[in-house]
């Protein structure tokens, strides 16, 4: 059965996803960079992003790496696409990821404002939707033809799914840092009402990786040495 899945979503020790002031010039906010230390350097992204094989292995890699297993589609907010607000001014901005963005597979876009499909390289294409989380997870799942669909935040995306109890598993990826303001989490959520466990606890060198899933949900999460 295919799940619903937020993976490597980096969380603050004080529990912001973003640092505050996001811009063009700060896509995670201002301190923001210093969330990912655990992904930038592993071999799943720099092969995701550069196409090469340098990156670091172990634990953190394992969990990148299985964030992109059996994913049919995405979803994301409008912030996770650009730093864009209100009317689409034009159609140059193609989000933040250059031609060959790493979803390559159809990705849903959370917006109130209209905008044709993107096609991109490497079999990502953006649709904008404007009816919804519902609506987007509705037509996810369809273009996922029985594969995962994976939330990619941000944080009140994420939220709005788990407030309606609509994600199977949750993989928060806890760093060393401290933001002091940004985009919180869990803030309004009481996730064991809604029906939230934890599955996996494991640290590296750089994070502590932790794997909610929801009771009832029948479907294991692919396993790694770290399980």
């Amino acid at each position: 059965m295919a799940r619903v899945r937020v993976d490597g979503f980096t969380l603050s020790l004080d529990g912001f996803g973003a640092g505050p002031d996001q811009d063009i010039d700060h896509p995670l906010g201002v301190g923001g960079t210093q969330l990912h230390q655990w992904l930038v350097p592993t071999r799943t992204f720099q092969r995701s992003l550069f196409g090469n094989d340098s990156g670091t292995t172990g634990i953190d890699d394992e969990f990148a790496a299985r964030g992109f297993q059996n994913v049919g589609a995405w979803i994301l907010g409008r912030n996770m696409f650009g730093p864009i607000r209100g009317d689409w001014p034009d159609s140059e901005w193609k989000g933040w990821w250059g031609d060959n963005p790493p979803y390559h597979a159809p990705v849903f876009v959370l917006t109130h404002y209209a905008r044709p499909d993107v096609a991109m390289e490497g079999g990502t294409t953006f649709h904008f939707v404007t009816g919804g989380i519902h609506e987007a997870l509705e037509r996810a799942r369809a273009a996922a033809a029985g594969k995962d669909v994976r939330i990619g935040g941000g944080a009140n995306t994420i939220r709005q799914y788990l407030r309606e109890g609509l994600i199977d598993t949750l993989h928060v990826a806890i760093s060393p840092v401290l933001l002091g303001r940004g985009e919180a989490l869990f803030t309004g959520l009481d996730l064991q009402a809604l029906g939230y466990e934890c599955e996996t606890f494991v640290a590296s060198e750089k994070a502590t990786h932790v794997v909610l899933r929801r009771r009832g949900t029948d479907v294991a999460p692919p396993t790694t040495s770290a399980s």
